[in-house]
């Protein structure tokens, strides 16, 4: 069998339907493949904004063993349950179900924690053997019977919807002596109790499930022999129990319609469990085979009898009928329906119900695949509705309410439901999230917990305490599902007059260092020698040749003229300038490509904005120590001299050093604190430099580009986590800005600096030195994070973590998060006394195969862009200009040519490399010419820029769902 992806675990209910015809091999619905299986990373991640119709089911689920407890209370019988898991060894730490969360008394606190949710359905299972103890009528317990009308009667008071099932895998012991369900007389013997049932709750009670996921039943029980009653026949005992639970599961649906719809109305199906199937090569015919055959039997293997023709699938009876001849047996181990048999079973089902749950270290949480599965049930089963009445995910016991998991897990399916039901037309009627509470989860015992409901198993009383995703579920059960927060709406508007719109690249990125051989006899610059030595890369994957941009200055011209930028953001090559780093040797021709370069940009009326250091420090300074040598700052000042002399009168917009966190914390694990410090302080002497000797003559500003995340606490009702989103974002952003825009570090800096010991502070004549050393605040900006607090000593003391409803990139660290960005300016703004903004750096890559069509990258700067205009327009924020990273793909750094930023593709199979525009070009050409975002209406627009060739009104804002 080719091998198979598995989508872990879902179980789905639909709604009766006529009989159809069995499914062909692989099925028709092999067009769910077919559509989805072709979709990109970012459309499978996109998450979608909407709402589920009015009247949608919303509830919570239990089972008897796993939360009653009371297991031998007031004459009830063992169950199966009972027995395996009183016997020693058999569970950890030899858990049972004897007590459980001791519901059976407390109705109440059950009840409570039920209205406090507001959940419109519970799903809960009958114990046999509570109700009758040996399995059989003769032996009724009223008291069992009175323990679930006091439950179901509070809660219909609370206007709760019962979903009851009728068998959740307790069997009554007794009946496991007569071989349980491989015994056909279980049939009947199931029929009187699901009788009873009917008669005495049925008033009330108007879901029915009969059986809780019967291929688990049938394989786990008794194939594998991992569940009770633990028998290992897996050759032939699960498809004898299956065609006996089938038969029971009909016999008790006809009593139903028989004897009380007609009085009572409701409804009677089955619970089914499957996991997704997924080709791994969607192109390879027998892969797409055995994706089928594997829903087929896990799914099918119930479904297909009950909903489509009274028969086994056919990938199912060929696959154990083959396998049955070759091992020489004369009839095949799957039983066969006579015609009667079949007109029995087909369309025993008003609804069918089901569920999905991911366990701990075992199951994977694949959202994707719940879309999938949904998808497909209509397909292969008539466009039935469907209710998923289980969708949860285990955390372990360290985990007690601060399950931010189970958070990410919730957004995560229910909104796959969602696009399901909103973008593919599949009717998804109800979902129900498992569990209520956590509870004894049978071969796990109280290792793991499902709950939304933490319960504190180690004291007497079982007390609840709802978890954050108690919460959570709470919200999205009020909104009926994700409505578009206001914050991620799109605004309509435009920048200032004079809005500087620019995209940026870094000399060591593009440029190629092999043009200029006067100073090749050694590695010049440190990216060289770690790029040959360190990393041990192939030319190819080095800035040896990079972009070529050193002999291409006419073909980014032309690019840039393309994107209708007003700037461009370029770096100088400190080496290319002085080979050894100081005033020894200045570089004649290395000046002059910067001069060509500068001159080319403003006769196309473009504009410098010129970074001095973007990490490319001379090898030879390095070779003394680097940014840790206290004389970097002199020498980093006389170069500046220099360059600010050369091209001053020509470049208005300087940038001292980019990313200065960077710099010191990528390379400098033992130093960072010195590294910083003589950074700021080069950093103010360059400034210096040119506030006394140029900005009279040249007129131009100077600054400095700080990078950071924003973050925001993982729990947010968690000091802890609230004081580490603090720490997080002070030492990225603050670590810098704080000593040039205030003065000195801040105090919260200076504490952990003390508290280690770590001799790393300014004096007071270094406060005045650098203090105000800043005509503009410099920002690159991707991401946003998640902090927690982390006992162990890194520099913030905090770790981060990704919500994993935000889209992926091409790049494991950035995630597409933009209300951070906004977030983050109006940080800036209140922190450092409103200051003129410059947005250097703001991008996203990709690392799929080459597709001009980057819908993820124009979805990014949409979004991104728009946030900042919210920050200008809304929130007073002194936005001037925006620098889109980057132009072209280049060389990123310790990824090689992997990751792609650029708007432009470089074709680097080509010598020529040629730039060849993405789709990103024209969108982002059309929100420069426009100065923002025009609005549907104004739609087509004068300012729209199309692609040559193509000019279809109406396209400008592209809407992903």
């Amino acid at each position: 069998v080719p091998p198979v992806m598995q989508m872990y675990g879902n179980k789905i209910g639909i709604t009766r339907l006529p009989s159809l015809p069995p499914s062909e091999v692989p099925s028709k619905s092999k067009v769910v493949w077919e559509k989805f299986s072709p979709q990109t990373k970012f459309e499978r991640q996109l998450y979608h904004y909407g709402t589920f119709p009015e009247g949608f089911h919303w509830g919570v689920s239990s089972s008897a063993y796993q939360v009653e407890g009371g297991w031998n209370a007031d004459g009830k019988g063992p169950s199966v349950w009972d027995t395996f898991t009183q016997k020693p060894g058999n569970i950890p730490n030899n858990d049972n179900g004897d007590v459980a969360c001791d519901s059976y008394n407390k109705i109440d606190e059950d009840l409570h924690m039920l209205r406090a949710l507001k959940v419109k359905t519970y799903r809960l299972s009958l114990s046999w053997s509570r109700i009758f103890p040996n399995g059989y009528k003769s032996s009724h317990n009223q008291k069992g019977v009175d323990y679930y009308n006091r439950l179901i009667d509070g809660l219909i008071a609370n206007n709760i919807t019962p979903m009851v099932t009728l068998y959740h895998w307790d069997l009554p012991q007794a009946l496991q002596h007569i071989n349980g369900w491989d015994n056909p007389e279980m049939i009947n013997i199931f029929n009187e109790y699901c009788d009873f049932c009917y008669a005495t709750f049925g008033d009330r009670v108007k879901f029915w499930i009969t059986f809780n996921e019967p291929q688990t039943i049938a394989w786990s029980g008794y194939g594998l022999g991992q569940i009770p009653p633990n028998v290992k026949q897996p050759g032939d005992a699960p498809y004898r129990v299956a065609h006996n639970l089938l038969k029971a599961h009909a016999q008790v649906y006809h009593t139903y319609d028989e004897k009380y719809r007609a009085s009572q109305g409701g409804l009677v199906s089955i619970s089914l469990n499957a996991e997704w199937a997924e080709p791994l090569d969607i192109n390879v015919p027998r892969e797409m085979v055995a994706a089928d055959r594997a829903l087929q039997f896990q799914l099918g293997w119930f479904a297909h009898p009950i909903f489509k023709n009274g028969d086994y699938p056919d990938a199912m009876k060929w696959q154990v009928g083959n396998k049955s001849e070759l091992q020489g047996l004369p009839n095949s181990r799957l039983p066969s329906f006579t015609d009667e048999d079949k007109a029995f079973i087909q369309g025993t089902a008003d609804v069918l119900y089901g569920s999905e749950n991911t366990a701990v270290n075992e199951q994977k949480a694949v959202a994707w695949g719940l879309r999938r599965l949904l998808n497909w049930l209509k397909e292969e089963y008539g466009d039935p509705e469907i209710y998923i009445t289980e969708n949860g995910v285990a955390t372990g016991t360290a985990v007690t309410v601060d399950d931010t998991d189970r958070i990410f897990f919730l957004k995560t399916y229910v909104d796959e439901a969602l696009k399901a039901h909103n973008l593919d037309g599949v009717r998804v009627k109800g979902y129900i999230a498992s569990s209520l509470m956590d509870s004894f989860e049978w071969l796990k015992g109280y290792t793991v917990g499902y709950g939304l409901h933490y319960v504190n198993f180690k004291h007497s009383s079982r007390p609840r305490t709802p978890k954050r995703s108690a919460h959570l579920y709470f919200d999205i059960m009020r909104n009926n599902g994700f409505p578009l927060p206001t914050e991620e709406e799109m605004l309509y508007g435009h920048f200032p007059e004079g809005f500087i719109w620019s995209t940026a690249t870094a000399a060591y990125q593009v440029q190629s260092i092999l043009t200029n051989t006067l100073y090749f006899d050694s590695p010049a610059y440190i990216w060289d020698k770690f790029a040959h030595t360190a990393l041990k890369i192939s030319q190819d994957e080095n800035g040896d040749i990079a972009c070529d941009s050193y002999n291409k200055i006419t073909e980014d011209i032309n690019s840039l003229k393309t994107l209708r930028v007003n700037h461009y953001r370029f770096s100088i090559s400190w080496p290319r300038i002085m080979p050894d780093g100081t005033t020894r040797k200045i570089n004649e021709a290395g000046l002059n490509y910067y001069h060509r370069l500068v001159d080319a940009l403003l006769a196309a009326n473009i504009k410098p904005q010129v970074t001095l250091y973007h990490w490319d420090l001379p090898q030879a300074l390095q070779d003394v120590g680097g940014w840790e040598n206290d004389t970097i700052v002199e020498r980093f000042r006389d170069y500046s001299d220099v360059v600010f002399n050369s091209l001053g009168d020509k470049v208005k917009f300087w940038i001292t050093i980019n990313e200065p966190y960077n710099v010191a914390m990528i390379g400098h694990g033992t130093a960072p604190y010195i590294v910083a410090h003589n950074l700021i302080k080069a950093h103010a002497e360059a400034w210096h430099v040119y506030n006394d000797k140029y900005r009279a003559k040249h007129g131009g500003i100077v600054g400095i580009t700080i990078n950071s995340d924003w973050a925001e606490p993982r729990n947010p009702y968690k000091q802890e986590d609230v004081d580490a989103a603090v720490r997080v974002v002070q030492f990225q952003i603050g670590w810098f800005a704080h000593p040039v825009f205030n003065g000195d570090y801040s105090d919260l800096m200076k504490n952990i600096i003390r508290e280690r010991s770590l001799a790393a502070e300014f004096t007071p004549a270094e406060v005045a030195r650098i203090k105000g050393t800043h005509d503009y605040f410099g920002f690159n900006h991707y991401t946003t994070v998640l902090a927690y607090n982390m006992d162990y000593k890194n520099l913030e003391g905090a770790g981060t973590v990704a919500d994993r409803t935000w889209l992926d990139s091409g790049s494991f660290w950035l995630k597409v998060t933009p209300v951070g960005f906004r977030n983050i300016l109006n940080f800036i703004k209140e922190e450092y006394g409103d200051p003129p903004i410059y947005i250097t750096e703001n991008g996203v890559s990709e690392r799929e195969s080459m597709n001009l069509n980057d819908v993820h990258r124009i979805h990014y700067y949409d979004n991104y862009i728009n946030q900042a205009l919210k920050a200008y327009l809304l929130d007073g924020v002194d936005m001037r200009g925006y620098a889109a990273w980057s132009l072209m793909d280049n060389l990123e750094w310790t990824m090689g040519y992997d990751e792609r930023f650029g708007l432009f593709y470089v074709n680097r199979s080509d010598p020529s490399l040629p730039r060849i525009p993405k789709k990103s070009v024209w969108h982002y050409a059309t929100i420069i010419n426009c100065n923002g975002f025009i609005s549907p209406g104004e739609i087509p627009h004068e300012c729209q820029i199309h692609e040559p060739g193509i000019d279809i009104p109406g396209t400008y804002l592209l809407i992903y769902m």
